[in-house]
């Protein structure tokens, strides 16, 4: 048993999530709850909420949280709420060939091979016009990125409502052009699947502050390859309503 499981074990059996109803309605978890469960942990677990409550994909989830169907979404600072049903999108594997994409500039960029970050790598890809090419959208500049705390909005997952408000948020690249934002979520490693919040959340939150479109991308570098997936929500109020629109992988000769 890993230190997370141990310590979401604790928390399971102080709230029983065994007969609590989930499909009747969401279950309710405050950062004092989770410390208050495990404040006299001699089992080697994870303490810290904010460790235990990262779950960015299905498989990170601690075990009864898989047996049971659940994930786990912020609601405010230090409170949480513990969802049944599908909290996950496919990243789908890329199979076609990648596309051989000549970069716009006309000098190498020696500073991009230093080290392995995700901005990085997203910087790498924006500065070679990658990302302009997969929009189709030639005048996008970066305008966005960091950490933000959300407005508050409300939202369906299922057939239930859940009410969110100054949740952080951190986007790692945001590009403005003349009739759209973008907002990327960037990894440097191999994903299958991703918690759709981490798309969900900065659109909801940049919807408020832009009349133009908002697309979401999903964005990431494995060896010389950068990969793209443009997602959409056909119903913004909808969590699960996300669906793939494009997907494509370059490289940069």
């Amino acid at each position: 048993m890993t230190k997370r499981d141990a310590s979401w074990d604790k928390i399971a059996k102080d709230l029983d999530f065994e007969s609590y109803n989930f499909d009747e309605a969401p279950l309710d978890l405050t950062a004092e709850q989770i410390k208050k469960s495990c404040e006299n942990f001699v089992r080697g677990g994870i303490t810290e909420p904010r460790i235990l409550c990262k779950q960015d994909t299905r498989e990170s989830r601690p075990e009864i949280f898989k047996r049971l169907g659940l994930f786990i979404l912020p609601k405010k600072n230090g409170e949480y709420v513990i969802v049944r049903g599908e909290g996950y999108v496919d990243i789908p594997e890329i199979t076609s060939e990648p596309k051989i994409h000549k970069s716009i500039l006309n000098f190498t960029l020696e500073t991009a091979n230093i080290g392995n970050s995700e901005m990085q790598h997203l910087d790498f890809a924006y500065a070679s016009s990658i990302i302009r090419t997969f929009t189709k959208d030639p005048s996008l500049v970066l305008t966005i990125r960091g950490r933000k705390y959300t407005p508050e909005f409300s939202f369906k997952v299922g057939k239930h409502e859940i009410t969110t408000q100054s949740v952080q948020t951190e986007v790692d690249g945001g590009y403005e052009g003349k009739d759209s934002v973008v907002l990327i979520e960037a990894k440097n490693s191999k994903n299958s699947n991703e918690i759709i919040r981490q798309l969900y959340y900065p659109f909801r939150q940049w919807q408020e502050h832009t009349n133009k479109k908002v697309t979401t991308l999903f964005f990431q570098h494995i060896k010389d390859l950068f990969y793209l997936w443009q997602f959409e929500f056909t119903d913004i109020y909808d969590y699960n309503s996300i669906k793939l629109i494009n997907s494509a992988r370059f490289i940069i000769k």
